[in-house]
């Protein structure tokens, strides 16, 4: 069902409103839209606060993990209260607290080949918030399967890296045409091993946030086919454009 603008809403989202490139057509975009994260830590906190500040209409979720101490720095969803509890769980009652509007769907469970395919295909944009090559890679098929659009982030020490693949154009390239081999170490994704400034988590997730609000507004250059490579402790910054493989899935 498609949801309206009244008076309460044009009032919480008046800032929005003003900006000529959204206006309450563009609210409306955002109000219908649906987004699904996987992964609720540093990355995917950040990317669920803001789409539920922004009014997205129905945010779903993924993570089986729970809440540890060493999470907080930089997983902003959660505090002290919330140790031992599920992500999910934590998430979803943080963000109803900011914005009772939002659906917020919560999915307690490790993705795999059988249940991604039931929860994917209910959701248009797809946010990767994950911290190992396997999940992100199985994001990226399903993405590529339901055609998708599909935004990845990572993060290590001062370092951040944003991907955005549109999958309804059968130009697009996808993950496996940057990382061409077929086992790589997930150390490098691995805050346990790598560590990771907390800052640096909030930064990369709020850009993936803003790259999805742009995405279902239509505005704006976006980051189709690329990769942005963040040096946040030098303020360095490349763009690169990916190339479509042609021995690769998305051929």
């Amino acid at each position: 069902m498609s949801l309206g603008l009244n008076k309460v809403l044009i009032e919480r989202f008046s800032r929005q409103i003003i900006l000529k490139n959204i206006g309450t057509i563009g609210q409306k975009k955002i109000l219908n839209s649906k987004v699904l994260i996987i992964g609720a830590g540093g990355l995917g906190c950040s990317v669920a606060e803001f789409l539920t500040r922004a009014g997205v209409g129905t945010i779903g979720i993924i993570d089986y993990d729970l809440v540890n101490l060493s999470n907080i720095h930089r997983q902003s969803l959660y505090d002290e209260k919330d140790l031992k509890k599920f992500k999910v769980k934590a998430a979803q009652e943080k963000l109803k607290l900011i914005n009772s509007k939002t659906k917020i769907n919560i999915y307690k469970h490790k993705i795999n080949n059988k249940n991604f395919s039931k929860i994917i295909k209910n959701y248009e944009y797809i946010v990767d918030g994950s911290d190992n090559f396997e999940t992100k890679f199985l994001i990226n098929d399903f993405s590529l399967k339901f055609k998708k659009i599909l935004i990845i982030g990572a993060i290590s020490k001062f370092d951040g890296q944003i991907f955005s693949f549109n999958f309804l154009k059968k130009s697009s390239p996808c993950l496996r045409c940057f990382y061409q081999e077929e086992k790589i170490s997930n150390d490098i994704l691995n805050c346990e091993f790598e560590g990771v400034l907390g800052t640096v988590a909030g930064i990369v997730g709020t850009m993936q946030a803003n790259e999805v609000l742009k995405q279902i507004l239509k505005i704006g250059q976006n980051l189709n086919g690329f990769i942005l490579i963040l040096d946040l402790l030098n303020l360095n910054f490349r763009k690169i454009r990916l190339i479509k493989r042609k021995k690769c899935l998305c051929n």
